[in-house]
């Protein structure tokens, strides 16, 4: 017998542990399993090695000492067998607990398989001669193997069963690892001479290493930091053992090195690095280009940490300690608030896009309350979603009466979600959060294109309308394909454009304008006509009427009634009314409640009045009876 092949197999198996153990680590559980692997495969391999020689000089060293290495090594094979097994069930099992408990099996199988192989006989094959062993085999082979054949058909098992639960990396990798082996073992079988099993074990531990141990795949190159991926599978682990961690995120944003001359960024960010590498009880991740996160395993002197951290910040920087860089800080004294991984990374992002605090304050403490607003709100973006998806988007339409005409001649289109029990969500608690997310743009569609199929279903002239109004986010309009999808829309329904008038709001005439102006100008080379909505909010002034192409402006709901409760609302609103009619403009008065209101817009010459005086938004049914009964001239409550 030959062992060149096996110390090839050594030789790789040292290189690899070498490049591993001169690498920083963070600890992780998957980390320590392919520990619990190489070093499996590694005394895999110098058992095979070691009862080769045993045989060999079987004369000299005795024969039942020979046998006794010879089954040894097969133990080591059960061995390298099970520690895949529980290689692979780390990521299944992530609780201790669960992991033990479905491991403990497993383990006293391979214990009792490790009982048979000594127990077992166990024979040489010889050459012709009778002097050269060729290999070994009996009963104690055959134990090893078919326990051995237990463990790998039960890896295939659970690489199909629970798929879902293993990094795809992981799985592809073990499935190399094993496909390596198994065409190794029948080689081995086919010519017997040839033993490279032990061989195959090494390079299917370099596979691991490449695609997935490689500690260098989870530091951040540029500062040598944990990055994000170390950062999730690390607090991945904690969420999976029930246990807490604080956590101190610094955000560095623009302002932050303010007070550091440009050519000393770079020299100051390394200086902070190197101090965040050598704090002695927590771990630092990049988890963003302007962010890093400073974790804490003892939870009980976070605070304290943390405000040393912070205090070395206030302490300056570089050679005289004279470059301050003021970063926003973020801290979460107990991660228990969150319940695993995902969410504590969006809580995060959720923080830092959502508090006003942070442009007001340098430190801000995530509680309770930001935590409970932050599910809130994503279980808001799946109750969008599902309506959505399950079509319990509706529209309603609120009549606008024209005080020239003395009818309604048109009307508002509003959106509308049903909950699944058949509820009316209110709009406030929803459309702020799909702007945010984007999600608007597509719930955007679904009204316009609704709005359409109800004006080829029921003609707006049949009922005395003129138009419809859709309104548009801020988000649309500065959605650069808004025309050609809304035209699209609108040739699919066969829908005329007199019938359609767009509203667009103060505030997305002020964001993306360009974008907006081009969409208008393309629709309303349609036909398609524009109000200006919700005038007298946010920035208003007359500026934005001369600039945008509008034909209609609407009075918001507050700007009404401040004409009825400040005496300078009225001045100036009877002098915005003058200059809009000035300049051929409608106007509609939004938000008419009473009798007095309506007398009173009306003798301003308004032109257009909404509001609960005339109607609330209607479902489209009842909006169509709405009109039914007006033209009878019946009193709709």
């Amino acid at each position: 017998m030959h062992i060149q092949i096996q110390c090839c197999g050594i030789v790789l198996m040292m290189v690899l542990f070498y490049f591993y153990m001169r690498q920083k680590r963070v600890s992780l559980d998957t980390q320590r399993a392919f520990l619990g692997v190489f070093f499996a495969t590694f005394i895999c391999i110098m058992f095979d090695v070691l009862s080769i020689g045993a045989i060999e000089y079987r004369h000299v060293l005795s024969e039942p000492f020979a046998k006794f290495m010879a089954k040894s090594y097969l133990v080591t094979l059960l061995g390298v067998a099970v520690s895949a097994l529980s290689y692979m069930c780390v990521d299944i099992y992530a609780k201790q607990e669960v992991y033990r408990k479905k491991m403990s099996g497993f383990w006293i199988l391979g214990a009792a398989g490790v009982i048979a192989t000594y127990a077992a006989p166990l024979h040489y094959r010889y050459a012709e001669d009778e002097e050269k062993v060729l290999y070994t085999y009996g009963p104690g082979v055959l134990v090893t193997y078919g326990t051995a054949l237990v463990f790998f058909i039960t890896i295939f098992y659970l690489l199909k069963k629970e798929r879902a639960k293993i990094n795809p990396r992981r799985r592809e990798a073990v499935c190399i690892w094993l496909f390596i082996w198994i065409i190794a073992s029948q080689i081995q079988y086919m010519y017997t001479d040839v033993l490279i099993v032990g061989y195959a074990g090494s390079i299917g531990i370099m596979v691991l290493y490449l695609k997935l141990e490689n500690p260098e795949t989870n530091l951040d190159r540029s500062t040598g930091l944990f990055n994000s991926g170390a950062l999730y599978q690390f607090i991945s682990q904690f969420f999976a053992r029930e246990e807490e961690f604080a956590a101190l995120v610094i955000i560095f944003e623009k302002h932050a090195f303010q007070n550091v001359q440009i050519q000393k960024h770079e020299i100051i960010k390394m200086e902070i690095v190197e101090y965040l590498l050598k704090l002695p009880d927590a771990l630092s991740f990049k988890n963003a280009e302007d962010e890093i996160i400073v974790l804490f395993t003892d939870t009980e002197a976070a605070e304290k940490r943390s405000a040393e951290i912070r205090q070395r910040f206030q302490a300056g920087w570089g050679e005289d300690h004279t470059n301050v860089v003021r970063p926003f800080w973020l801290y979460l004294p107990h991660s228990g608030v969150t319940d695993r991984a995902e969410n504590f990374l969006y809580l995060i992002r959720y923080v830092r896009q959502n508090e006003k605090e942070l442009s007001e304050h340098v430190f801000f403490t995530i509680e309770k309350d930001s935590v409970e607003k932050m599910y809130r709100e994503k279980e808001t973006e799946q109750m969008i979603l599902d309506a959505m998806e399950e079509d319990r988007v509706e529209v309603f339409y609120q009549p606008i009466f024209s005080t020239e005409k003395h009818r309604i001649t048109s009307a508002e289109a509003l959106v509308r979600i049903r909950d699944q029990e058949g509820n009316i969500v209110p709009p406030g608690m929803f459309i702020d959060i799909a702007e945010e997310n984007g999600m608007i743009l597509r719930l955007g569609s679904i009204v316009f294109e609704k709005v359409c199929c109800f004006i080829r279903e029921h003609p707006p002239e049949q009922y005395g309308l003129d138009y419809i109004e859709v309104n548009l986010s801020v988000v649309q309009c500065g959605y650069e394909h808004l025309a050609e999808e809304y035209i699209r829309i609108m040739e699919k329904y066969g829908t005329s454009s007199r019938c359609i008038n767009l509203e667009i709001t103060e505030s997305a005439s002020t964001s993306a304008k360009k974008t907006l102006l081009g969409n208008m100008e393309k629709l309303m080379e349609y036909g398609i006509k524009f109000s200006l909505d919700d005038f007298g909010t946010g920035q208003s002034n007359l500026n934005y009427i001369v600039e945008m192409p509008v034909d209609i402006v609407k009075f918001d709901r507050s700007m009404t009634n401040a004409y009825f409760e400040n005496r300078k609302a009225r001045y100036v609103m009877d002098a915005a009314i003058q200059m809009i009619q000035g300049m051929n403009l409608e106007i509609v008065s939004e938000g008419i409640e009473t009798e007095e209101q309506y007398q009173t817009m009306e003798e301003l010459g308004i032109s257009h009045i909404q509001g609960y005086y005339f109607s609330k938004p209607l479902p489209e049914n009842e909006f169509l009876r709405f009109l039914e009964s007006r033209m009878d001239g019946q009193e709709v409550q």
